[in-house]
């Protein structure tokens, strides 16, 4: 093993803390994570992307970082950290430069998408990353790459995603106070993406929807590139507490419900099927037919998924989708979502596992609640195949801005 080629993936959601420590292997055309350790602990300290309290999220991270770091052996000074919710803005800008010589240069190109990223995104926020949608040479575009073309004037348009200042902030510093650097901040559905999506599918269109805990977030993809993004406040918590108030149970009660016995498309349960549920002394043996539990949760997720449906549409999408739905996330476990799914969108759905570019402990992260994580360390491996980050202990530094190299994936 080659310490100075560890990489982890660190997920810090509303329910549960995901971290995945890997190597990076194979090269810059191939790369490669293998999976070393994977860790997860439970966490109340986040809610909808935004850390409500640091000492709650700083001991989720360190167990889920300690749990990793002993099934891998190794142990690591930084992390990819995820970031996503509500708080998470995206807009589409645009730049236009003069060509300075007879056919445009990296320095054409550099100061052109400077161009697109100067406008004002607010005192409180901050530029996470910036992808290229498409570069125009005189007029003419759909170019992904000018670079080498012979032109007078160069234009792109670039969308930008940019996070609220103290979401970010106080995400590093949980971070930190478990002991860890954060090597970067990377949205969420873009390092799900590299792991559960195709470039096909990217190419002919889809839509990653990731079911989280507290949140619900849809990007869209479509001819290789990043179209869309949009973050719901509505999701697996939602679903919960429609248990807690429809059966009487306690909020525990009802996630352990959810997770054994929940399935989020009522047909598929038997109309004589029962469950125990959980009882006080005084409420004394109780059972409930499974049926009313599959009601509960499949009435709640068809109401989110009409609202990334909505999404969807208003985006201009609408029948434009032939790759259909990726579902990541924790809800994204749940039996019977993948048909609700279907059934609501009236398109190709399938549940996002990462497969794509890993090896090692595969087994251990072939769940869609692995998706970010691993997309994470996907991210920093391709970084580091192209020395663009040195992961290893002895240097700690950034070798340049990362923010622009999101094109090179999206």
């Amino acid at each position: 093993m080659n310490v100075d080629r560890l990489v982890a993936g660190l997920d810090i959601g509303s329910s549960k803390t995901c971290a995945v420590i890997a190597e990076a292997t194979g090269d810059v055309l191939k790369p490669n994570a293998k999976i070393l350790g994977v860790g997860i602990a439970r966490t109340t300290g986040v809610k909808r992307g935004v850390v409500r309290d640091i000492e709650e999220t700083t001991r989720s991270i360190a167990q889920a970082m300690r749990d990793a770091e002993r099934m891998a052996g190794v142990e690591v000074p930084g992390v990819f950290c995820g970031i996503a919710g509500d708080h998470v803005q995206t807009q589409v800008s645009t730049g236009l430069a003069s060509v300075a010589s007879e056919e445009i240069t990296r320095a054409d190109v550099d100061r052109v998408d400077d161009v697109a990223k100067a406008i004002s995104l607010g005192d409180d926020y901050e530029l996470l990353h910036y992808i290229p949608q498409e570069y125009k040479v005189d007029s003419q575009g759909g170019i992904s790459d000018p670079i080498g073309m012979a032109g007078l004037r160069l234009e792109v348009e670039m969308r930008l995603v940019a996070v609220q200042n103290k979401a970010a902030q106080n995400l590093r510093k949980s971070v930190e106070k478990a002991g860890y650097r954060v090597i970067e901040l990377v949205l969420e559905p873009l390092a799900a993406a590299l792991a559960t999506v195709s470039i096909d599918e990217k190419e002919i269109g889809c839509a990653l929807v990731e079911l989280g805990g507290g949140s619900t977030t849809v990007a869209i993809f479509h001819d290789g590139k990043l179209r869309d993004l949009a973050s719901l406040p509505y999701a697996g918590v939602h679903v919960t507490s429609d248990i807690v108030q429809g059966l009487g149970v306690t909020q525990s009660d009802a996630e352990r419900l959810k997770e054994r016995w929940g399935v989020a498309y009522s047909p598929l349960v038997s109309p004589d099927e029962e469950v125990d549920l959980p009882s006080t002394p005084g409420q004394g043996s109780r059972r409930v037919k499974r049926e009313l539990l599959a009601h509960i949760i499949h009435q709640r997720l068809d109401e989110i998924l009409g609202m990334v449906l909505d999404r969807i549409e208003g985006a201009g999408y609408s029948g434009r989708l032939p790759a259909g739905a990726v579902l990541t996330g924790g809800g994204a476990h749940l039996s019977g979502v993948v048909e609700l799914t279907r059934d609501v969108f009236a398109m190709p759905v399938r549940k996002g596992v990462p497969e794509q570019s890993i090896s090692g402990l595969v087994d251990s992260v072939q769940a869609p609640r692995y998706a970010v994580p691993v997309g994470l360390t996907l991210y920093g491996t391709r970084q580091l195949l192209k020395g663009r980050i040195d992961a290893g202990p002895r240097v700690e530094k950034l070798l340049g801005p990362v923010k622009r190299w999101l094109q090179d994936f999206f």
